[in-house]
This record gives structure tokens, sequence and C-alpha cells, in this order.
């Protein structure tokens, strides 16, 4: 069992976990629930009916409607959750998801799958939050809304997102951020970066930190205080990129002169 309050708006707790004999007793969030089964399967009742979770299907429980929760083989389940806050989804859908809270959806699944591997890594914030976002786009689409309308032209607002990725290199910006002062949705932002630049914007910014590492480096500074000066989490953090980057450790990297 593993459980965290990741440093992402939106999402107030990730929890993994596997069980076998766990019975949830009826009970409430005031959060919602979304949950992808990676093993086995689970019964569960909501709102008087009885219902299943299996892989690949993903299963969204509305905030404040009772729910209990059981193994449906001898085996137990393993499955992993993401708690959702009010910003993300909003009472508007409790009924719909009420109504059918099991989404045969893998397209959905895999955003939420990749949101976790994200989620499980420190310093990838920004790219977590990007995914956030078109997890909750597919989400909404299932629930039946229609797609939200750009409120500004796809060019010129990646423009102006790169402007603000280049001034916050190190202290970082988050994606609700760079939304609310662009006046844009998070996902037209996403996709708007992408098009224009060929790269969503948390690749490019951990570019640009990797480019700043390798200068920081080449004058001799230790990997464990450049890491820090270059907006990465820590120095296994920068390890990680680098070496995807440039197929070395910045260690290594800092004896090539």
């Amino acid at each position: 069992m593993k459980a965290w309050t990741p440093a992402v708006p939106g999402i107030t707790e990730v929890f993994h976990a596997h069980f076998v004999d766990h019975v949830y007793p009826l009970h409430t969030h005031d959060t919602w629930t979304l949950l992808i089964v990676d093993d086995g399967a689970i019964r569960y009742g909501l709102e008087r009916a009885q219902h299943g979770a299996l892989r690949p299907g993903v299963t969204l429980l509305p905030p404040h409607v009772p729910h209990d929760g059981r193994a449906a083989t001898r085996d137990g389940f393993r499955k992993r959750v993401l708690y959702l806050d009010s910003s993300t989804l909003d009472d508007r859908w409790v009924g719909a998801a009420v109504g059918s809270p099991a989404l045969r959806d893998e397209a959905l699944r895999d955003r939420v799958h990749r949101l976790h591997l994200a989620l499980a890594r420190p310093g990838d914030e920004l790219e977590a939050e990007s995914r956030l976002a078109f997890v909750r786009e597919r989400l909404l689409a299932d629930l039946g809304a229609r797609p939200a309308r750009p409120l500004r032209a796809g060019a010129g607002v990646a423009g102006s997102l790169r402007e603000l990725l280049d001034e916050s290199l190190v202290e970082g910006i988050t994606l609700r951020q760079a939304a609310t002062r662009l006046q844009c949705h998070p996902t037209h932002l996403v996709r708007a970066f992408t098009a224009r630049f060929g790269l969503p914007p948390h690749a490019y910014l951990t570019g640009r930190r990797v480019d700043a590492a390798r200068r920081l480096l080449l004058q001799g500074r230790p990997a464990a205080e450049v890491a820090v000066a270059v907006g990465f989490y820590d120095q296994s953090h920068l390890t990680r990129h680098f070496k995807r980057h440039l197929a070395t450790t910045p260690a290594r990297f800092a004896t090539c002169q």
C-alpha cells in the first residue's frame, strides 16, 4: 500500500493498494474517486445498485454518494486511485457518474495510467498537471459534456507560454497558473504549445533545464548543487533526465572536457 499528496492542483491524494480479504464498509468521500484496476476485480454498491470494476475499464465514483467495495475473486485486486477535488470536476456531474460509474474507455485508462507514472516521479509535476488536464477532458466527454472552446488563438498563446516557461526556469510554473495568466483552457494551452513547437510544455522546460545544467557542470559545479540551481527536484531527478537527453550521467559529462 502506498499513499501520498502530490504537488499537483486538483489531486488531493494518490493511493495504490493490493487487497485480498479487505471489505470496505459503506462510506463516502468529499472528493471524486478515479479508479483503475491492474489485477483482479472489484464488486461495489453505489446508490443501491451493484457494479463491478476490472481492467481495462475506469471507475469514477462521485463525492458524497455512499459506496462500499470488496474483491470479486479470491486472489483479491490491485488498484490505483486518484482523489480529485471540485476544481477538477464539480458537482454538476454527480448524477451522470451515479448513473454510469463504469467508463469503458481504453483511451481514458491509458491517460490515467500515464498520469500515475508522472505522479510517481518527484519533480515532474508540470507533466502530471498536463496529463491531468487531458484526463479531465476525456472524463467530461464520457460524462456528456461538449468540448470547451479555446479562448485565444493557438500560435499566440503558445509563444506566450514559452515566455512564461523561460521566465520560470528555476522556480517553475503550474499549468493552472499559466492558464489563468493567459486566459486559456489548460488542455488548449498544451495542444497549442505542442502544435507550435513540436513538444509539450513539460518536455520543453526539462530540455531547457538540462541545457542550463550542462553549462554549470562544465564550470565544475557539483551535480547536487546544479540540480537545485536549474530547477530539478534533486540530483536523481537531474540524472534521470540528463541520461535521457545525453545518454550519460551528469558526473561523466563533467569529465568530458
